[in-house]
Formats: structure tokens, C-alpha cells, sequence
């Protein structure tokens, strides 16, 4: 049901010139019961059901919505039928515009099961003869007989990728190493949205980056050997964080950040057990955040080791992002901020010379 006409119908349908205009009970009543397609069919709210089951009648204009089987198998009776306003008003309150009140006995109830559409056209003219303040208004109700949780969208983002990857041409035969160098641009535009404090940016970015996340699942779904969906994915990072974090669903305490990453170490340490401090650092990863890193996890793990000692440039840096980390600098964002006034430089010279 489209929201503006969802918002519109209530508030026009206590509105009108004519005082006298019969309202409440004995006047009928007219619901539109709105579902979610995320939602699986069938699950809707006990409001919803004894409204279905106390119904006279039970309207539908999508004879392919999928509640109607549902529905049906719960014994409501359901018509595919897109009456109009007026039919509707007439159904529900069959008296003339200019009685004073219908007798209970002929006030009845219907419900429009609306589709993914919505019913414009039906709650436009609702709103009309609402607004016309010379009819007898059945009481209107928009009733949700399912609505979305945080993080339904979700479920659509899994269905556009299913839809993309068996339609289009390039998706349906990228691979997982077609996609890497993809993760790398989209996590680097992401942090710069971040530092420049770009909040519309920062929006966008974090899509990309779960466009990836979503697309390599998708991918490994397909594999013949080792398949997985991102429900696996999103498995696997629930049952990580359940662990990871005892003070919040187990019985553990953590007052301060201090504690929760002792926490955190510690149940890491159990799941890896590793045999050195090193293992699991991406050799790949920029210099400097490499750098920083294996000094970061040198100095939590209380090792005492020197930095090796050579000649060259390569050596100076390493000295400076293990002395950046000591302090609780990130040399990889001290870098950018310092190449990024280097950029300003170089376009305001530009814009000197020019």
C-alpha cells in the first residue's frame, strides 16, 4: 500500500463539513491489511487473523499474492476481486448518505488483503468520499498484518544478487579472484570517506563494501566442492561474536574497553591457537600498516624483540611505524592526512602558476 495514501485515508476519514455524518460503531467497518513480502507468508499477526476470521468478506485483487494460499488453507474464504471505493462504502454501511446510523445487524466488516503495489486507486477514493463529508463512512483501518524487522532489506539485497548473478552476462561468471582487487578499492574508499568525514559518502562506501561481502557469497554458493551462502557467512560471524563476547551474552564481566579486549584476545588466542604472534597478518597489506601490525601484536603479546638493524629507507620506516603504534598513532592515517595537505599544496601552487 503506497504510505502516503496510507497516511492520507485515516485522517481524511474523521474529516468532513457534515456533523451529523454517522461514525463508530453500527457504521461498518473497512480494513486494509498490509503484509511484507519479507516476511514468510502465512506469519502475520494475531490481530490480523481474528480481523480475517471475523470478516464478512475477504478481498484480494492479486490473485498471486502469496498469502492466499495461507489464507485458504486457514479457512478464510478469499475473493480475487478489485472493487472501488464506492462498492466497498456500500458494502459495509448499505444504508443512504442521509440516515442517521445503520442498524448493527447490517454493519459489516471487509478486509482488502493489498498487494505489493499498494491500492492507490482504492484509497484515493476513499479519501475522497471521506472528504466529501455527504457519505456514511464505514470506519477505515490500515492494519499491518506483518511488517519488516530491522535488517529486512537485507533479504532484498540476497535477492537482487540471486537475480544478477543468473541474468547478467558478466556477473553470472566472475570468480572470486576476479573480485578481489574490487574488496581492496572499495575498503580504501570507505576509510577515505570515513577521514573526510563525508557522511553521504560514508553511506554509499559501506554498501560497496557489503555488495562485496554479498557477491563472494553468492560466488561460493556456486562452487561444486566447498559450497556456502551468505547465510553461512552471517552464521559463522554470529557464533564468533557470541564467543568473543562472554560479558555481553555469557556471564563474564568487562567494565572497561581495558577489559573487553582482554576478553577479546583471549577467546581469539583459544580459536587460532597459533604457534607464533605473526600468523594470520595479510603479508599484503599496505607497508606501514604491516609494519605497525606485527609491532602492535609484539608488544601485546609482552616480546621483547629488536628491530633489525640496516641501511636504506625501508629500515627508517619501519622504525617509524613501530615507534607511531607505541604511541597510538596509525602511521597509515598519519601518512594519507600528510599526503592529502601534500595534494592541497599542489593544487594551490597549480592554481598560482596558472
Amino acid at each position: 500500500m503506497n504510505a502516503d495514501a496510507a497516511d492520507a485515508t485515516p485522517a481524511a476519514a474523521g474529516t468532513g463539513a457534515d456533523p451529523a455524518r454517522p461514525e463508530g460503531a453500527g457504521t461498518g467497518r473497512l480494513v486494509l491489511l498490509t503484509t511484507s513480502h519479507r516476511v514468510a507468508p502465512g506469519l502475520l499477526s494475531w490481530p490480523a487473523w481474528q480481523t480475517l476470521r471475523a470478516a464478512d468478506r475477504v478481498l484480494c485483487a492479486d490473485p498471486d499474492h502469496p498469502q492466499l494460499p495461507y489464507l485458504r488453507e486457514a479457512g478464510i474464504a478469499m475473493e480475487t476481486a478489485a472493487p472501488t471505493a464506492r462498492e466497498l462504502v456500500d458494502y459495509c454501511s448499505p444504508v443512504a448518505s442521509t440516515a442517521r446510523e445503520v442498524p448493527p445487524s447490517d454493519a459489516r466488516t471487509a478486509v482488502v488483503l493489498t498487494s505489493a503495489e499498494g491500492e492507490s486507486a482504492l484509497t484515493d477514493g476513499l479519501a475522497r468520499l471521506a472528504g466529501s463529508g455527504r457519505e456514511s463512512m464505514p470506519d477505515l483501518e490500515l492494519l499491518p498484518g506483518s511488517y519488516d524487522l530491522p535488517g529486512a532489506r537485507l533479504l532484498d539485497l540476497v535477492q537482487v544478487m540471486d537475480q544478477i548473478r543468473a541474468e547478467c552476462p558478466w556477473s553470472s561468471i566472475r570468480t572470486h579472484r576476479d573480485l578481489a582487487k574490487y574488496g581492496i578499492e572499495e575498503a580504501y574508499e570507505l576509510v577515505e570517506a570515513i577521514e573526510e568525514g563525508d557522511r553521504e559518502a560514508l553511506r554509499e562506501e559501506l554498501g560497496d563494501v557489503l555488495l562485496q561481502v554479498v557477491f563472494h557469497a553468492r560466488i561460493a554458493q556456486d562452487d561444486p566442492d566447498e559450497p556456502f551462502s551468505v547465510d553461512d557467512v552471517a552464521g559463522t560471524l554470529v557464533e564468533k561474536l557470541l564467543h568473543r563476547h562472554p560479558h555481553v551474552f555469557g556471564d563474564e564481566l568487562a567494565e572497561t574497553p581495558e577489559d573487553v579486549k582482554a576478553h577479546w584476545l583471549r577467546t581469539k588466542a583459544e580459536e587460532k591457537q597459533r604457534d607464533s604472534v605473526t600468523e594470520g597478518i595479510p603479508l599484503a597489506q599496505p607497508g606501514l600498516a604491516l609494519a605497525a601490525k606485527l609491532a602492535s601484536r609484539v608488544r601485546t603479546a609482552g616480546l621483547d624483540v629488536p628491530l633489525p638493524s640496516g641501511a636504506g629507507i625501508g629500515y627508517e620506516l619501519l622504525s617509524l611505524a613501530v615507534r607511531a603504534e607505541s604511541e597510538g598513532v596509525d602511521p597509515e592515517a598519519a601518512l594519507r592526512a600528510a599526503a592529502r595537505a601534500y595534494r592541497d599544496a599542489v593544487v594551490t601552487a597549480e592554481g598560482s602558476a596558472g
